[in-house]
């Protein structure tokens, strides 16, 4: 009965040092091609920085409100695994109505300190005011939350971007989507290997007490 179960837990052993070899391996391509993408974006900027200028793509482009495009989420999985995956907001004014608006309509009065004025003047500057108000049109201030906080990066650089501005562009969103595959498969390899490790002990044990099993049939 001891033999049996040395071997069914060898037989576990090797199936689960096979998956793990697998998951490395996957993982070292997955990296592999994460370096390459990230390179083959930073070079393709490089390139719209040389025809474009590089006072055009620079930080100084960047909208004044920014939300971003990807979401990550993150659930950890029965068997203690954690999976990362990532959704794409979909570009949409509708999703500026819920920023809290900002006016630009200068300073107000709650901050300006007040002076002591004669009564007289303080009588003309309201009529005058008054009179102002009535002949001036009445002007709504502008909200900044009206513009897109979700627009289109590229968009920041201007309406007709390079080819290799898009190209950046499309790697560093293959970059984004691979990360989180990446992160999927590192915590998976991490429960291989402790299960890897676990299994290696209770095998070591098992070995042990048929070895000492025989060892006291022989005896007897």
């Amino acid at each position: 009965m001891g033999i049996s179960e040395l071997e069914e837990s060898s037989l576990s052993l090797d199936g689960k040092l096979l998956r793990f070899m697998d998951q490395l391996e996957l993982l070292e391509e997955k990296r592999a091609t994460l370096n390459s993408l990230i390179e083959q974006g930073w070079f393709t900027m490089s390139k719209a920085r040389y025809s474009m200028g590089n006072k055009q793509v620079s930080a100084l482009q960047y909208a004044s409100e920014i939300e971003p495009l990807v979401c990550v989420h993150a659930r950890t999985l029965k068997n203690g695994e954690v999976d990362f995956c990532t959704e794409r907001v979909k570009q949409s004014k509708e999703s500026g109505k819920d920023v809290t608006s900002i006016e630009d309509i200068g300073p107000q009065e709650e901050g300006v300190r007040r002076r002591n004025k004669p009564q007289k003047d303080i009588t003309e500057k309201e009529a005058n005011d008054k009179a102002r108000s009535q002949k001036a049109p009445e002007v709504t201030p502008v909200k900044r939350s009206d513009q897109n906080p979700q627009q289109d990066p590229l968009k920041w650089f201007g309406i007709l971007v390079p080819q290799s501005l898009k190209q950046a562009q499309s790697s560093f969103k293959q970059v984004i989507e691979l990360s989180a595959e990446i992160a999927t498969l590192q915590t998976a390899v991490l429960n291989s290997r402790r299960e890897l490790r676990n299994s290696m002990n209770d095998k070591h044990v098992l070995q042990k007490t048929t070895s000492a099993a025989q060892m006291d049939k022989v005896a007897d």
